[in-house]
């Protein structure tokens, strides 16, 4: 990093999030009943004057004649800003500390609401360069014309009577901040992009910057974070709901989406700088593909099985695993209850025979699902709430399930399967991606239900013996099946399906859309990313489905160290020795463990040297370590 560094910061949309007379519009304008029309029109004066396309007095000029803004405006509109400060700027408000004297603002603003603003980052007035208004009888009639910084090419005029010595960085978002490079007076010009991306000022940056940690990461100074959050790459694949892409953007991070799976091959070739990756059930997270992912740290299924994923060789690579357990438990279970009572009146059957033209009214095997009963395998979150829902309904609820479970209402428990099998009217499988579960349901089980009952699976596809089920549904000893689930599913929408269920009569056949409403997507597009979020930012394993589950609060002026290890003796002391050696005080420290890995969170409350890193990584069994703050 050279000596004697200048910083010069714009303040609309890069010290803030905002542009500040787009707000005092908002303010001033309340009850205006063309508020928004105006506002929109203020926008555009002001994107024409930020991109060069006219002069910024005119747009000034323009902009003001608009506001019709008073003095007594202010004092609202500096409150609004305070609570716009951009969010990598608040995190590294030490950075400001530290590099006070050697700060500036040069804005095409308003000093009135800029230094009130800058004076809580240590910035002074006299190092904030901006325009003043003009008041006439309380209303803000005008600006300075003298000042340079309202007039075209201000702020290289401005840098130039400020003649700083060294090496100055430009931090804006706009052309007039870019200009200052183009004239030489500025060394580099950093397009500042969190707030706001202008394609004609990234073409021309020296370097683009996303975040304020980016601009530190590049000039090789302290961070808030360890890492600049627009570095970290998320790759989300299956069409996964858009709120996703949202929720990682919004964090900061760099999100690229696909709409379907991706095979081993293909997967092993995107994830080699993907550091977080979000997938449906479609495509498999394999041991070998984690070979080739040295960046990945968490991958989220965005669906409730996690059969797809290597758990264990995740773990072993210090990969986090979660999934979304509830989010779409209501969608499975509506679809269901659906599927029961069309399968008991038989309407499949009906509808197909109308669609062909034949008119068959009768009421031969069609039943109410009131007082039948119905036998739930597998009583975990969908199983438990379709108990519920059908008891409300009127049915009667027998369940099983290889754990023990406390029964809702007025629901049984059968002490065995064959027990279940007996008893019910209609069965529904609910139970887990277990590899022991494969073919769980087959000849043998179809035999022991009544003659005549019906099967739902919107479980897994491998859980049932296919050619069992058609066998006897073709006899007649199944009456009717609905299923959404299959051992082999295409892996898009252009593949063709394949099954022996297709044609049968009273079988519904669906497409593994159990959880696909647009509520579950929702649910599930906001539950797996906060998790992962949390685990990124603050180390917290909560919900994780092979981690050790840690859920911790952050420690506000301490450093959090991350170190996942092989489960022998001795890492913790290993770990505090070189800690202690350095004089490095724990303000909090936890560790959990299971039979393969230990993960520690370390706190502590002082600044440490480099050598510290390589150190605790060197530790012996050492899997991953990393620094979070």
């Amino acid at each position: 990093m050279p000596e004697n560094c200048k910083y010069v910061f714009d303040f609309d949309s890069t010290l803030t999030q905002v542009e500040a007379l787009d707000v005092l519009a908002e303010i001033s304008l309340k009850n205006n009943p063309k508020q928004a029309e105006i506002i929109n029109q203020i926008k555009h004066i002001t994107d024409l004057g930020i991109d060069g396309t006219i002069s910024f007095t005119d747009g000034l000029e323009q902009r003001l004649a608009l506001l019709k803004a008073k003095e007594e405006h202010l004092p609202l509109l500096i409150k609004r800003l305070k609570k716009e400060i951009s969010k990598s700027i608040a995190r590294n408000k030490k950075f400001f500390t530290e590099n006070a004297k050697n700060i500036y603002v040069i804005s095409a603003g308003f000093k009135e609401f800029i230094v009130p603003i800058v004076k809580d980052y240590h910035i002074p007035a006299e190092r904030v360069f901006a325009n003043t208004f003009e008041f006439e009888k309380g209303n803000i009639v005008g600006f300075d014309r003298k000042n340079p910084l309202s007039q075209h090419n201000g702020k290289i005029e401005c840098l130039k009577n400020m003649n700083l010595k060294g090496t100055v960085f430009m931090i804006g978002d706009g052309y007039s901040d870019y200009v200052t490079r183009k004239a030489g007076i500025a060394t580099k010009f950093f397009a500042y992009t969190e707030n706001v991306s202008r394609k004609n000022i990234l073409d021309v940056a020296d370097h683009i910057t996303p975040s304020f940690e980016e601009f530190l990461y590049l000039n090789k100074l302290p961070m808030a974070i360890s890492y600049p959050k627009n570095r970290i790459k998320v790759l989300l694949l299956e069409n996964i709901h858009p709120n996703a892409f949202n929720i990682f953007t919004e964090e900061g991070y760099t999100v690229e989406t696909m709409k379907g799976a991706l095979d081993e091959a293909e997967l092993c070739k995107k994830i080699k700088d993907v550091h977080i990756l979000g997938i449906r059930s479609k495509t498999n997270v394999t041991a070998k593909v984690l070979e080739h992912a040295n960046k990945l740290m968490s991958v989220g299924a965005f669906c409730i099985g996690t059969k797809q994923i290597d758990l264990e060789a995740c773990k072993e690579k210090g990969v986090v695993a979660f999934n979304a357990p509830f989010s779409n438990t209501r969608s499975v279970v509506e679809l269901a209850l659906g599927e029961i009572i069309m399968l008991m009146r038989r309407v499949f059957e009906r509808s197909t025979e109308l669609h062909s033209g034949k008119w068959n009214k009768t009421a031969a095997g069609s039943y109410e699902i009131r007082n039948k009963t119905l036998g739930i395998v597998g009583y975990g979150n969908i199983g438990s709430q379709l108990s519920v829902v059908a008891e409300a309904l009127g049915m009667k609820v027998v369940f099983y399930d290889a754990v023990e479970k406390l029964a809702l209402g007025n629901a049984q428990k059968c002490n065995t399967l064959n027990e279940l099998l007996k008893k019910s009217d209609v069965v529904s499988l609910h139970i887990d991606d277990s590899s022991e579960n494969k073919n769980f349901f087959g000849d043998k089980e179809f035999k022991a239900m009544k003659e005549g009952a019906a099967f739902v699976n919107l479980s897994r596809g491998f859980v049932v013996d296919i050619a069992a089920l058609v066998k006897h549904l073709k006899s007649g000893k199944i009456s009717g099946a609905g299923v959404d689930v299959f051992p082999k599913e295409p892996k898009n929408n252009d593949e063709a399906f394949i099954s022996e269920l297709i044609g049968l009569p009273n079988v519904i056949l669906t497409p593994h859309v159990g959880g696909s409403t647009q509520e579950a997507q929702v649910n599930i597009a906001e539950f797996v990313p906060q998790r992962i979020i949390d685990y990124v930012n603050k180390g917290i394993t909560y919900k994780s489905v092979n981690f050790p589950n840690i859920r911790l609060q952050e420690q506000g002026s301490s450093h959090r160290f991350l170190h996942v290890h092989e489960n022998v003796p001795g890492i913790m002391a290993k770990v505090n020795g070189i800690l202690s050696k350095q004089g490095l005080n724990i303000v909090g420290q936890y560790l959990k463990t299971d039979e393969k890995i230990g993960y520690l969170i370390t706190d502590v409350n002082k600044n440490y040297k480099k050598e510290l890193i390589e150190e605790l990584k060197n530790i012996k069994h050492t899997i991953k370590f990393r620094v979070l703050y």
